[in-house]
C-alpha cells in the first residue's frame, strides 16, 4: 500500500486502485476536503488557494485535478506554475490566500508525488485541522458551487523573482562579499525546479560562474532525489573537476539543501543548518532549534555564541512551534533543513544557500576549511522492524525505565543521553518499525551505540 495519508498531507504512487495509491479518484477526493475545510475555516464564499508544484512528470495531471476541484468548490485559483516548496509557502500570505497546495513528494523517487497542505500563513495545517480534513474525506460529503459561483484560474509566475528578492533584501545576506570571492559554484537540481531557481539566486547573488548539473526542469530524475552522500557522487566529482569552490544540491522541491566542498568532500547534510545558525546567531538574539535527531554540532555552536539549541519533536511543523515558543530567529532539521523565521516559517534551500555564501565569503575561506571548524559528530540511522501486534509505546517505556538514571527526553519517542553521545528511539506513524538513531564522534563508535541499544530492545521484546 503506497498511499500515505498524514496530517500535512497526502503523498502515494502515481496510477493503481483507489485507496491504494495517489490515483485521480484520491487526489479529488482530498483537495475536496481541504478545500471543504478551508471554506468553513475562512468563512468566505469566494475563498483563495495558491498553488504550485516541482517539475515531477505527474505534475501536469495532478496540477489538472486539483485546480478543477477547487475551482468546482467555488475557489479562486493561483497557480505559480513550476515552484519550489518555500515560494509556494511566501506567496500564500503574500497574495493574502486563505490557503496553498503544493504538488510534490519532496525526496521520494519520480513515481510518487504528493499534495502539501498550506494554511493561511503558508504553512502546514496543524494536526487537528489534518485530522478534520481526513475525517471529511471520509464522509465524502462535499458540497460543490452551483454554475454562477464556480471559481476562477489565474496564472502568476512572479513569486520566484518576489521570493529571490526578498533573501536579498536580508541584512544578513552580503552580496557585495559574495561577489567579491569570485566564486564558481556546481549546481545539482536532480532536473527539477531549482534548476530554475538555484541559477537565478546565485546570479542575483553575484555568484561569478554557474555550472549547472541535471537544472533541466523537465521531472527525470538522474539519480535518487534525495540528497544522500550515496546519491551525489556526480556532484563531488564535477566540483573537483571544475575547481569549483562549492557545490550545492537541493531535492526536488527544494527545501533541503546539501553541499560539496572543493576537494569533492561532502560538508555534511547536518552541518547545513550549523553553518547557517552560526551566520545568524552571530547577527541576531535568540537560541536556535532542531529536531531530536539532529546533531549534537548545533548545540555546540549555540554554545560557542552564549546561546542554547532547543530540542523539538520530529517534523517541520514542530521545529516551528518551538520557534515561535522561544523566539529563536533561526532553525530547522537534519536533513538540510534551513528556517530563517524573519522571511517565513519553512524549510527553504534559498534562503539557506544565501546565509551559507555569505558565511563562506565573509571567513575567507575554503569550504572544507569551513567544515573542519565545526566538531565532527556521526549518526548511525538504524530500525528494527515490529511483529504485528507489537506495543511500541510499551517497548520504547520499558527503555525509559532501563535509563531512568540517564539524561532523556520524551517528547518525541525517547531520547538518552550519554555524555555528548546519544540515542534517539522512536516508532514510524507510517510503518511499523521503529527507528533508532545515534550520534558519536565516529562512525564506529556511532553504530556500536546503536548496535547495543538495538540488541537491548530485542531482548525486552521478548517479554512485552
Amino acid at each position: 500500500m503506497t498511499l500515505i495519508k498524514s496530517i500535512s498531507g497526502i503523498r502515494g504512487t502515481i496510477g493503481g486502485v483507489p485507496g491504494d495509491n495517489l490515483t485521480p479518484i484520491d487526489v479529488v477526493r482530498f483537495v475536496s476536503a481541504f478545500g471543504t475545510l478551508i471554506k468553513q475555516r475562512s468563512g468566505r464564499t469566494r475563498p483563495v488557494c495558491v498553488v504550485g508544484r516541482d517539475a515531477r512528470l505527474s505534475g501536469p495531471m495532478v496540477g489538472d485535478l486539483v485546480r478543477a476541484t477547487l475551482t468546482g468548490l467555488g475557489f479562486d485559483v493561483i497557480d505559480l506554475g513550476l515552484a519550489t516548496t518555500p515560494t509556494v509557502e511566501m506567496a500564500v500570505p503574500g497574495e493574502g490566500a486563505d490557503a496553498g497546495i503544493i504538488l510534490t513528494a519532496s525526496h521520494n523517487p519520480a513515481q510518487w508525488n504528493a499534495l502539501k497542505l498550506l494554511n493561511a500563513h503558508g504553512e502546514f495545517i496543524s494536526a487537528a485541522d489534518g485530522a478534520e480534513m481526513l475525517r471529511i474525506a471520509d464522509d465524502g460529503l462535499f458540497d460543490f458551487a452551483r454554475i454562477d459561483h464556480l471559481g476562477s484560474v489565474r496564472e502568476n509566475d512572479s513569486w520566484t523573482q518576489k521570493h529571490i528578492n526578498a533573501i536579498l533584501a536580508l541584512d544578513l545576506v552580503d552580496v557585495a562579499a559574495i561577489k567579491a570571492r569570485n566564486f564558481k559554484v556546481v549546481v545539482d537540481a536532480v532536473n527539477s525546479v531549482g534548476g530554475i531557481a538555484v541559477p537565478l539566486l546565485l546570479k542575483a547573488l553575484g555568484v561569478k560562474e554557474v555550472v549547472e548539473l541535471y537544472c533541466e526542469p523537465n521531472g527525470r530524475f538522474p539519480h535518487n532525489p534525495e540528497p544522500l552522500p550515496e546519491h551525489l557522487q556526480d556532484i563531488c566529482s564535477l566540483v573537483k573537476k571544475e575547481k569549483a569552490h562549492v557545490g550545492i544540491c537541493v531535492d526536488p522541491d527544494v527545501d533541503r539543501l546539501a553541499l560539496v566542498c572543493e576537494d569533492g568532500s561532502l560538508f555534511g547534510e547536518e552541518y547545513t543548518l550549523v553553518a547557517c545558525a552560526d551566520h545568524v546567531l552571530g547577527s541576531r538574539p535568540g537560541d536556535t532549534v532542531s529536531n531530536l535527531s539532529s546533531t549534537r554540532a548545533l548545540q555546540d555552536v549555540a554554545e560557542r555564541h552564549g546561546r542554547t539549541r532547543h530540542a523539538s519533536a520530529v517534523g517541520e511543523v514542530n521545529v516551528v512551534e518551538m520557534m515561535r515558543k522561544v523566539k529563536a530567529p533561526i532553525g530547522g532539521e537534519g536533513n538540510g533543513g534551513v528556517i530563517l523565521g524573519e522571511l517565513h516559517h519553512g524549510r527553504d534551500a534559498l534562503v539557506g544557500i544565501a546565509l551559507f555564501l555569505t558565511l563562506l565569503a565573509r571567513r575567507g575561506v575554503r569550504t572544507s576549511e569551513l567544515r573542519r571548524s565545526y566538531p565532527d559528530y556521526f549518526i548511525s540511522k538504524n530500525k528494527i522492524e515490529l511483529e504485528p501486534g507489537m506495543d511500541v509505546a510499551g517497548l520504547v517505556g520499558a527503555m525509559e525505565e532501563k535509563y531512568r538514571q540517564q539524561p532523556h527526553s520524551t517528547i518525541d519517542g525517547l531520547r538518552i543521553e550519554f555524555g555528548r553521545e546519544w540515542v534517539h528511539l522512536r516508532g514510524s506513524n507510517t510503518e511499523p518499525i521503529v527507528r533508532i538513531y545515534a550520534e558519536s564522534n565516529s562512525p564506529d563508535r556511532a553504530d556500536e551505540l546503536a548496535k547495543r541499544i538495538m540488541g537491548e530492545m530485542a531482548g525486552l521484546t521478548e517479554r512485552i
